[in-house]
């Protein structure tokens, strides 16, 4: 009859025999012909919407004019407000009005440089 343990030590050598056949590496196969690049699809996402540009401009004005009628407004509630500062305001209200971004843009940063400007001279005496 047949040994047990001869039988497992016959199986684990077909095992083992098995496992290392399977790590051998394959050999490398002949480099294929340069394949053609893939066709481009069309996007399957809809495009995003276009911007109108003018429109655009107009909001970033519109920020910048919000943004210089607080600062006059500060500078105003420290009586330090410059009539250049408040003229320059008056201008970019009336551009965005008027609804030209570039004057409403060049008025507001310099009404509101202004009236930085007026605030940062309170810390200075006012007589030496």
């Amino acid at each position: 009859m047949l040994d047990p343990s001869k039988n497992l030590t016959g199986s684990a050598g077909a095992l083992l025999l098995l496992l290392a056949a399977s790590c051998v590496a394959p050999e490398p196969e002949a480099p294929a012909a340069p394949a053609e690049p893939p066709v481009a699809l069309a996007p399957s996402t809809p495009p995003a919407p276009k911007v109108d540009l003018a429109a655009q401009r107009m909001e970033e004005a519109r920020a910048l004019l919000a943004q210089a009628e607080t600062d006059v407004q500060r500078a105003r509630s420290r009586h330090a407000l410059w009539t250049k500062a408040w003229e320059d305001l008056i201008a970019a209200r009336n551009a965005a009005a008027a609804k030209d971004p570039e004057a409403v843009t060049r008025y507001s940063r310099h009404a509101s440089e202004l009236a930085r400007l007026g605030l940062e001279q309170l810390a200075y005496p006012a007589v030496k």
